[in-house]
């Protein structure tokens, strides 16, 4: 499959004066009606993350990018939703589901100006226009400076919480800062989300199967492990470098949980050389990454050009 670039979009709208902290995060509404023009104007389709879903598993091909807005702010409804629909296009927005109607309080001691929050009816006004609403936890706590039992309730009451005040299922998922480590992979799986976004930067460039889902958990499946791993100890704040499993395609490296890396083609009768296993189970291996996608950031610096490398080129898979 061609990689496929998802969007990270914050507020939509005029950017605080200089030397405000967090002013990047703003992209003006003549910016972002620019983008989308640029995208329906290059073939693509923009798509929320559970339309985007069947796409990233390789169920359907086609030239598509997922756009996605962190935090719930008022503006995406004011500002991006009327462009979104102009141009046929759909989003997911991640919610902070324990400050809805409220403000961005987190960012305070940041000294970032406070900005308003969609309320239940904005929410509804947001799906009723055709979009998503997926979960930022409830306080948009990092997940890795409170408790296993904090976090765990993060992650599910969340979902819990929007979907009863929204009427709609929550399907997808957004780490706030960008922070988690390896169990809690396994707890918003449980959680029933069917995907997450990251803040690692990148796009999508290998096809996510789905039936890991289904497979026995054998010591072969990938999810075995993490369930295992979660069973038997605490979730470690921070990620090592031997723990991450990194797949892509098409001659790209694969970096093991040993460290140990490979350059291959994708000839599914061949075994990887140095995982010392059939290519299926390396494949397999990549389906983990359903729930740490990485995104595309957009900010207010990004001029036309920088948004073409972004979206058609390797520019932005560049990054770690």
């Amino acid at each position: 499959m061609n990689p496929i670039p998802i969007l990270t979009y914050h507020q939509i709208g005029d950017a605080p004066a200089r030397g405000t902290p967090m002013r990047s995060l703003y992209v003006s509404e003549r910016g972002f009606k620019r983008q989308m023009w640029i995208l329906k104007r290059l073939g693509y389709t923009g798509l929320s993350m559970s339309e985007l879903q069947p796409y990233l598993q390789g169920k359907k091909s086609g030239r598509v990018v997922g756009i996605t807005f962190d935090d719930g702010y008022l503006n995406n409804l004011t500002h991006a939703a009327p462009i979104l629909n102009f141009f046929n296009f759909s989003a997911t927005c991640y919610v902070v589901s324990g400050l809805i109607g409220t403000t961005n309080s987190w960012d305070e001691e940041l000294g970032v100006p406070s900005a308003p929050l969609m309320n239940i009816e904005h929410l509804k006004e947001w799906l009723n226009r055709g979009h998503e609403i997926g979960s930022h936890c409830v306080t948009h706590s990092s997940l890795l400076k409170i408790t296993d039992e904090r976090a765990r309730f993060e992650i599910e009451d969340s979902k819990t919480q929007l979907e009863r005040m929204l009427g709609v299922p929550v399907h997808q998922f957004c780490y706030p800062y960008g922070d988690y480590a390896k169990g809690h992979l396994e707890w918003v799986r449980r959680a029933g989300y069917w995907a997450a976004t990251t803040t690692k930067r990148g796009r999508v460039v290998c096809a996510i199967r789905e039936d890991y889902k289904m497979r026995p958990q054998t010591e072969g499946n990938p999810l075995h492990k993490l369930e295992r791993e979660s069973q038997t100890a605490n979730v470690q704040h921070g990620e090592s470098e031997k723990d991450q499993i990194r797949v892509q395609i098409n001659n790209q490296t694969i970096k093991d949980e040993t460290h140990k890396s490979a350059s291959w083609t994708g000839n599914s009768e061949a075994s990887h050389p140095e995982l010392g296993m059939p290519l299926e189970l390396s494949l397999e291996l990549a389906s983990a990454l359903i729930y740490e996608l990485p995104r595309v950031p957009v900010v207010r610096s990004t001029s036309w050009p920088q948004f073409l490398l972004k979206i058609a080129t390797s520019y932005e898979d560049r990054h770690p």
